[in-house]
C-alpha cells in the first residue's frame, strides 16, 4: 500500500510539472523591450489554431506547401539552406525568407513594407504563384470540408464560421506568440550573467559601428535602406516597386541581428553564406549608389581583431530556447 502511494504521489507531481509547462501563459512582453505596436488580443485557442494553420499545407493549390515549409522553426523560421525559397512545384521566388520573430514589434512585414498588417500579411504567400499559388476562397472551402477545423473555431471564436478575417486572426495570433528574447545578450541585460573579455570588446565595436541601423533590442530600426551590396541576379529592386519613389531603389528592411546562428544565408536574396562574407562586404565591399546609405559611403572599418570580436558578440544574440520551444512546433 506505501509503494502504491508513493508511486500515485510521483504520477502526481509528474502530471503537475508536465501541465505547468503545457500551460498557455499568453504573450508575456519582455522586461528588456519597448511597448508592443501589436495590441489585439492572443488566446489559447486562436494561439492552437494559428499554429495548426501555420503547418497546414492545404493553405497551397496542391496541399504540398504550409507557412513552416519555408520558415522552420530550427532556423529560426527561416528556410534553411535555401538563398532564395522554394514554393510549390519546386518553384524559385527571388527573395531569401525572413525570419520570424518579435512580430509584435513591427509595423511594416517582408523585405520591401509591402504589407503594413500581420493579420494581412498570410494573404501574401498564399496567392503568390511561387509560394503556395492558391486563392483565399479555396483555402476557407478546403478547411470548412476539413473534419477537425469547424470545431478548431468554434473553440477560437465560438462559432464553426470559417472566414478569412478569422483564419488570418488566428495565424497572427500563433505568429505574434514567436518572441525571440532568452539569448545570452537578454541575460545580460537583466543582470543575470556578464559578457566575456571579447563579448564586452565586440559589444563595444557593435555600439559604434553598427547600433545604428539594428537597435538594440530588437536589433533593427524597421527602416528600408540601400546597403550596398548592389542587385542581384533577379534585379530585385528593393522598395521602390511599393512607394514608387526612385530614392527608394535598392532599399530593404534592415533585419534583426538575432539569432544568425541559425538563420544564413544572409541578405534579401541569401548571397552570402557566412558572417565573415557579410563583415567583409561592409569593411571592404559596398558599392557606391545613387541611394546608398549615406552612413555606409566609407564602408565599416574592421581590423582582422575587430570583425572576431564582433561575430564574439553577434553570437550571443542567439536563443536557442526559441528554436526548441515546442510550443511553437507542429503538433
Amino acid at each position: 500500500m506505501k509503494q502504491l502511494l508513493i508511486a500515485l504521489s510521483i504520477f502526481i507531481l509528474a502530471c503537475t510539472k508536465q501541465d505547468l509547462m503545457e500551460r498557455f501563459f499568453g504573450f508575456k512582453q519582455p522586461e528588456n523591450f519597448p511597448p508592443t505596436v501589436y495590441k489585439k488580443d492572443v488566446t489559447q485557442a486562436g494561439f492552437e489554431l494559428g499554429r495548426k494553420l501555420f503547418y497546414e499545407p492545404r493553405l497551397s493549390r496542391n496541399n504540398t506547401v504550409s507557412c513552416g515549409s519555408c520558415h522552420i522553426q530550427s532556423a529560426a523560421f527561416t528556410h534553411h539552406g535555401h538563398d532564395i525559397s522554394h514554393g510549390i512545384d519546386d518553384r524559385l521566388g527571388n527573395r531569401n525568407a525572413t525570419p520570424i520573430m518579435n512580430m509584435a514589434w513591427h509595423t511594416t512585414f517582408m523585405w520591401d513594407g509591402g504589407v503594413f498588417d500581420l493579420d494581412l500579411q498570410p494573404i501574401v504567400p498564399i496567392t503568390n504563384v511561387v509560394e503556395m499559388d492558391e486563392t483565399i476562397e479555396n483555402v476557407l472551402n478546403k478547411l470548412r470540408n476539413h473534419p477537425q477545423y469547424p470545431e478548431l473555431f468554434k473553440r477560437a471564436y465560438g462559432s464553426t464560421e470559417i472566414t478569412s478575417a478569422k483564419m488570418l486572426k488566428a495565424l497572427s495570433q500563433f505568429m505574434v506568440m514567436l518572441v525571440s528574447a532568452d539569448s545570452k545578450y537578454d541575460s545580460v541585460k537583466l543582470r543575470k550573467t556578464t559578457f566575456t573579455e571579447a563579448e564586452q570588446q565586440g559589444y563595444q565595436i557593435f555600439q559604434q559601428q553598427c547600433n545604428s541601423c539594428h537597435q538594440e533590442p530588437l536589433f533593427t530600426d524597421l527602416s528600408f535602406r540601400n546597403n550596398g551590396i548592389g542587385p542581384g541576379p533577379a534585379n530585385d529592386e528593393g522598395r521602390e516597386p511599393i512607394t514608387l519613389n526612385p530614392a527608394d531603389k535598392f532599399k530593404f528592411k534592415v533585419p534583426s541581428l538575432r539569432n544568425l546562428a541559425y538563420t544564413a544565408p544572409y541578405m534579401h536574396d541569401g548571397r552570402f553564406y557566412s558572417l565573415d562574407a557579410v563583415l567583409n562586404h561592409y569593411s571592404d565591399e559596398v558599392k557606391d549608389m545613387p541611394t546608398l546609405d549615406p552612413m555606409l559611403k566609407n564602408g565599416i572599418a574592421l581590423t582582422a581583431t575587430e570583425k572576431i570580436q564582433l561575430k564574439a558578440f553577434l553570437n550571443t544574440l542567439n536563443d536557442k530556447n526559441f528554436i526548441t520551444d515546442k510550443r511553437f512546433a507542429e503538433q
